[in-house]
């Protein structure tokens, strides 16, 4: 069998592909930037189609960087940004619409009508999760009312659902049309007890069963690919933030990462307990062996961190890239008073409003670009304090550290002040990648490349560690302060505007 593995990690500003070595060791990355469509306020779309050719000429560019045909790959694994829905057609692979991305606001008053009187935690028993925006089944609900004759065609059998896991596994095995718990988990549409799709849920949103997907263990046998990989098993599929926790080896009860990306998730292992958040997070599947039962987490949603930083560059153009965004806020000691609160779709955990809209606060002729920089990595951290402070009261103890990765992780400054604002050492890996690394990991468990989660255990290493050195009472005066900003973000949208998207 061949020692190599390789990932697609299907983000939702960008796709790559890891090619992984049997030592969880990159070989080969190749990575491109796929486009974002906002046609009206709070819509956010993909071009599906546009993604998987993308994915395509990376996994040729990939295998010819290290010299590889598909005979040396020994399984294909694949992560995805969660939430994101296609809906195509079965018999022509053609979508119907642009792919509704996670981020996406549109079906604000469709959630509130499915929500009525009992309110946003109707359906919490079921799915661990309340009723909004951010979560699949609405978008595929509204998908099938506007697309003229959608959900005529979708009762004929002629359509197929998926999040971007299953898009691609669709395309790369000519047919298989497959999703795993930790992605099934995130669609308000499958019990968390039986791990299938519920028929009370299903008639909730109208939504025909015919169109979704089989639910398989996320370490398994899907399918074989075709193409630039064929005959290699496809025999991974995790959500992005679950494969993070799976790369991380985060396996034992009580280890918790967060991953710093176009937004930022923090996710806690809970074992095969199933908890029910009483403090905004949610309950959410990490992951399934083939053949074991399911391993249950918490999670803290944050919907714009790493994006925030691109706004500053592309939207307001203070920098040219991101990586120069540390050098900018190093220009100035302090936030200078300023907060940004990101709120561009709302907020996601703990607050749950889809009202809230973004703030900057604090400002006075004192205030300079150093300072909104500042401020921009600040607001990353302060989300993240206020995910692990849900955390603490709901598993009823604190974290001793926090294992850390993503994008943003190689920001010193901003891993200092989150380590200084959580009062906790944070910890980055030597292999940042971990998503993508998750989901080769799944993969090679699949078939037999690693026997255990124990001999995946001993290949993780640590990179960096930054204790906390901030004195109590500066960390209290400055989270006092975020606290205050996140209440000017909140009743900003009133639910006629949300109606009409915006």
């Amino acid at each position: 069998m061949s020692d190599y593995l390789l990932a697609i990690d299907q983000g939702t500003t960008s796709t790559r592909c890891i090619l992984f070595n049997r030592g969880g060791g990159m070989v080969a990355v190749a990575q491109t930037e796929h486009r974002q469509f906002y046609p009206r306020p709070g819509w956010v779309e993909h071009d599906a189609l546009e993604i998987w050719h993308t994915s395509e000429r990376l996994i040729r560019e990939t295998l010819a960087q290290a010299g590889c045909k598909s005979h040396d790959v020994a399984a294909v694994g694949i992560t995805n940004q969660r939430e994101t829905v296609v809906v195509w057609d079965r018999a022509t692979g053609q979508p119907i619409h642009p792919a509704i991305v996670w981020q996406d606001t549109r079906t604000a008053a469709l959630c509130r009508r499915l929500a009525g009187a009992a309110g946003a935690d109707r359906l919490r028993d079921k799915t661990g999760l309340p009723i909004a925006t951010y979560f699949s089944g609405p978008k595929l609900q509204w998908l099938l009312d506007h697309v003229p004759g959608a959900r005529a065609r979708a009762r004929r059998g002629e359509l197929l659902f998926g999040t971007l896991d299953t898009w691609l596994v669709w395309n790369l095995t000519g047919g298989v049309h497959v999703t795993d718990p930790s992605n099934a988990s995130r669609t308000l549409l499958m019990n968390l007890d039986t791990l299938d799709w519920d028929e009370e849920l299903l008639e909730a949103m109208a939504i025909p069963r015919s169109l979704l997907p089989t639910i398989r263990p996320s370490s398994a046998r899907h399918g074989t690919a075709r193409g630039c990989l064929s005959g290699v098993p496809v025999a991974g599929i995790l959500g992005d933030q679950q494969a993070a926790l799976f790369g991380q080896t985060c396996f034992a009860v009580g280890e918790a990462k967060n991953t710093y990306g176009t937004g930022c998730f923090m996710l806690l292992n809970t074992g095969e307990q199933r908890l029910r958040s009483t403090h905004g997070l949610l309950t959410t599947v990490a992951y399934q062996l083939e053949g074991a039962a399911p391993v249950f987490a918490l999670e803290g949603s944050i919907a714009v961190t790493g994006s925030l930083v691109q706004w500053l560059r592309d939207n307001l153009g203070l920098i040219r890239s991101a990586a120069e965004i540390e050098a900018l806020a190093l220009t100035v000691p302090d936030n200078g008073g300023i907060y940004i609160v990101p709120a561009f779709s709302g907020l996601f955990a703990p607050y749950w409003r889809d009202d809230a809209r973004g703030v900057i606060v604090g400002l006075t002729r004192y205030a300079n670009k150093g300072h909104l920089a500042r401020a921009t990595l600040e607001a990353t951290a302060y989300q993240t304090r206020e995910i692990l402070d849900a955390m603490r009261l709901d598993a009823g103890h604190a974290l001793s550290h926090l294992k850390v990765d993503g994008g943003m992780v190689g920001n010193e400054l901003l891993m200092q002040f989150q380590a200084d604002l959580l009062g906790a050492p944070v910890i980055r890996p030597r292999i940042a990648e971990t998503t993508a690394l998750g989901a080769a990991y799944a993969a090679g468990l699949a078939v037999g490349l690693w026997r255990d989660l124990t001999e995946l255990r001993r290949l993780w290493q640590s990179d960096r560690i930054w204790e906390p050195r901030m004195e109590a009472d500066r960390q209290a005066a400055l989270y006092g302060g975020w606290k205050k900003a996140v209440t000017r973000s909140l009743d900003w949208v009133d639910s006629q505007s949300a109606e009409a998207g915006q």
